[in-house]
């Protein structure tokens, strides 16, 4: 790698890599950093949309095959900004290729999936590489701010997690059948795509870890209409008639407890009619509560109840000051920002976890975790609400561990041998 610029490679184009390419054409210029990033390569399979796509996000070159990238030696870091069925094939092959990798939420679509790629992360730490998970919603100044109290103590014991994320643009029946609406490609639907970020917000705020959960989830439109690239590619011609099975869920309930403590209750749907981008977590704890809203993401509600009574009430903070995280490099008090500072903050992050040689946060491993979370939810909900336990990063490590031992060991049934290592 350059001792002075970090040479970026991402794989995906669309509104994740519109949003990655933003952060990094920023980030150098409002951030002292100890690296330079560049844009070097982006990559995209269609060579027309792709080439476009460099010309108007500022990307230097462009690659129409991921792995090619991956090979280059100009490349120091690849971004994926992909679905979710290709996380894993790309990150362990670039890790495994001497790259640092940001990988965007959820980390994988299967825990297994997952679990390989913290494998490969750990095998690439030892070689002096990070992996970062792209839950962005940690780096908006609120958010920040929110886990620094909590973790100051100044709410007490927390007793409380209320954690909803809410849309509405799958409320029309004839929006078409996207990727992110088959469990081949996305995983999962409102559950993996922004039930994902509630889970790993709520555990990073409060530092704590989900053990166990009951679940629902319901898909309340199971047919939509083919994409017209879809049915062409079947039949030649496009037809408005040709249906596709809805193969995710629609939206998720669940209950959860964390390790400290505390009841939760999350919700994640893309069917709240009115409700856009609506993110909202409310910590309630011993001594106070703490309250984020992404609709207001330059504000905290926070009630202090060590205050006399005849003085409580919620205070609303306005982070826009310099002492406030990330804010110091932006504008005067009182100047807001908004969702995109968020992706810059994130590469600020890996930037300055690459130069010092640590380990960024979220990294694969926190990731992992949110994937269990996923996971034990599609368990339950399957099970009809049972309550199902979420196991610990490292035991399902040693569970996939234990399974690959196991299946290199079954015997050849063309030779009569074992796949373990000969003595």
């Amino acid at each position: 790698m350059s001792t002075t610029q970090l040479r970026i490679g991402m794989v995906g184009y669309a509104f994740m890599g519109a949003a990655h390419s933003q952060a990094w054409r920023t980030v150098n210029r409002f951030f002292d950093l100890p690296l330079r990033a560049r844009m070097e390569v982006v990559c995209g399979r269609d060579s027309v949309k792709v080439a476009a796509a460099a010309e108007r996000l500022g990307w230097a070159e462009y690659e129409t095959d991921w792995r090619r990238l991956v090979e280059r030696d100009d490349v120091d870091l690849i971004d994926v900004c992909t679905p979710g069925d290709s996380h894993a094939e790309i990150a362990i092959a670039a890790l495994e290729a001497g790259k640092h990798v940001l990988c965007e939420k959820p980390l994988a679509n299967t825990v297994a999936e997952a679990t390989a790629m913290v494998a490969a992360a750990r095998r690439a730490q030892a070689r002096g590489q990070v992996a970062m998970c792209g839950f962005n919603y940690r780096r908006v100044p609120a958010a920040a701010l929110m886990r620094h109290l909590v973790a100051e103590g100044r709410i007490g014991t927390i007793r409380h997690v209320r954690a909803v994320y809410l849309q509405d643009w799958l409320v029309d029946p004839q929006f078409p059948l996207a990727w992110r609406l088959r469990a081949d490609r996305a995983g999962s639907g409102a559950l993996g795509d922004i039930g994902a970020h509630i889970i790993d917000l709520t555990q990073y705020l409060t530092g704590q870890r989900i053990t166990g959960v009951a679940a629902l989830t319901e898909t309340f439109i199971r047919e939509r209409p083919l994409p017209a690239e879809d049915v062409q590619g079947l039949s030649g011609t496009a037809s408005t008639d040709a249906m596709g099975e809805v193969t995710v869920d629609d939206a998720a309930v669940f209950l959860a407890r964390f390790d400290g403590g505390a009841l939760a209750t999350f919700e994640a749907s893309r069917f709240a009619t009115g409700r856009k981008n609506a993110l909202r977590i409310e910590l309630n704890g011993s001594e106070g509560t703490l309250a984020f809203d992404l609709e207001r993401l330059n504000e905290l509600e926070f009630y202090d109840g060590t205050r006399p009574a005849d003085e409580g009430g919620f205070t609303r903070i306005l982070v826009t000051e310099p002492t406030h995280p990330y804010v110091g490099a932006w504008w005067p008090p009182g100047h807001l920002l908004g969702y995109e500072h968020s992706f810059t903050h994130q590469a600020r992050d890996l930037i300055e976890a690459i130069a010092t040689g640590t380990t960024p946060q979220p990294s694969f491993e926190d990731a992992l975790g949110v994937q269990l979370v996923l996971d034990a939810v599609q368990r339950s909900a399957a099970a009809g609400a049972a309550w199902t336990d979420v196991p610990t990063v490292e035991h399902s490590m040693r569970d996939e561990h234990n399974a690959l031992t196991e299946r290199s060991e079954q015997p050849d049934l063309a030779t009569g041998s074992t796949g373990g290592t000969e003595h």
